[in-house]
């Protein structure tokens, strides 16, 4: 089992899904962690251009105008985009994302668990433990 966590350091899970740049990928076998890997992720900074921040916000204000933020066929091919990479994986943990990232990691057969433990290693042992909770009312 391969479980991937949303990173900005390789070691915490980052708050935001879409800037985070890597996926801290744990290769799971039994209980144990056998393996770690850190791939990169696409994100915000890909898709923004020059202006990145600048577009980033006029992006969530045409989202909130047609709906929910982070769905339509352009945030889609996004979500597609930032999905590539872990593709090998059966779960991916962050600490906060989207509504439209949430549901296409569904469809993509991944599923999503918004945690409330920053550690990467630490929330891994909880979900194997069973003991990790899903916040799924952090999505945004």
């Amino acid at each position: 089992m391969k479980i991937a966590v949303v990173t900005e350091d390789g070691q915490t899970i980052s708050q935001h899904f879409g800037r985070a740049p890597y996926y801290l990928v744990f290769t799971v076998e039994g209980q144990s962690i056998s393996r770690r890997e850190l791939r990169e992720k696409a994100g915000h900074r890909d898709f923004a251009g020059e202006h990145g921040h600048h577009e980033h916000h006029h992006e969530h204000g045409h989202h909130h105008e047609h709906g929910e933020h982070g769905c339509g066929a352009e945030a889609d091919h996004k979500h597609a985009r930032m999905i590539e990479a872990i593709t090998d994986c059966q779960v991916v943990l962050v600490r906060g994302m989207g509504r439209g990232a949430y549901i296409a990691m569904e469809q993509a057969g991944i599923t999503p668990i918004v945690t409330d433990i920053a550690d990467a290693e630490t929330a891994v042992r909880a979900y194997l433990k069973g003991s990790l909770t899903n916040h799924p009312e952090r999505l945004h």
